[in-house]
């Protein structure tokens, strides 16, 4: 989606708010409605590792990587999986609750032993009783016109935090990236002897 910055005006900064991606951008795109900039791609979280969001999410300032997804409960990639850590925060727009912020990090490997890395996402979903401009977002009558229901879609901010030194740093000055540790700490494990 990297080529849909061409289409923003020179010097534009994508720092969106909580608020404004629950409000701005899910909300719209739960009630197809129209959205501008129309710069975030919907991706499959299970068909693409967080190391490979680069050209097809959205990437915004700071290394962060929006996208929009389906709702599920399985979080698990090809590589790996998303686990949630901490407890979910509410979103408010005003004096109103409009959604839930979840933060989850990526685990390489199969649950519950996968090796945790550096990349963190926060997923952004509407609550049930969310209300913008006076209206339910999600009302009866649009689910009886068979239009998608309110719950489907999440929007997220991936962004991969590196350690500024590291462990293995052999003193020239060279950063490793983050996807660099991952594979040392991956060789650090091969040198643990495990009981037979």
């Amino acid at each position: 989606m990297g080529e849909g910055a061409a289409d923003l005006p020179p010097g534009f900064r994508f720092f969106p708010s909580d608020e404004e991606l629950v409000v701005h951008f899910l909300h719209r795109k739960t009630a197809l409605l129209p959205f501008h900039p129309d710069i975030i791609p919907t991706l499959d979280l299970h068909r693409c590792d967080p190391w490979n969001f680069h050209g097809k999410a959205f990437q915004g300032g700071n290394r962060c990587w929006y996208f929009f997804t389906s709702r599920s409960e399985d979080k698990a990639s090809a590589s790996g999986y998303w686990n949630q850590v901490g407890t979910d925060e509410v979103v408010t727009s005003g004096n109103k609750d409009v959604g839930v912020k979840t933060t989850l990090k990526y685990y390489i490997g199969q649950s519950p032993n996968g090796i945790r890395t550096n990349w963190l996402m926060h997923e952004y979903r509407l609550l049930d009783a969310a209300v913008h401009g006076g209206s339910s977002i999600c009302s009866s009558t649009r689910r009886k016109r068979g239009q998608p229901e309110f719950n489907k879609w999440v929007i997220c901010r991936v962004q991969e935090y590196c350690s500024q030194a590291s462990a293995h740093d052999d003193g020239g000055g060279t950063e490793l990236s983050c996807l660099d540790e991952v594979f040392l700490s991956l060789d650090d494990l091969d040198e643990v002897s495990l009981p037979n």
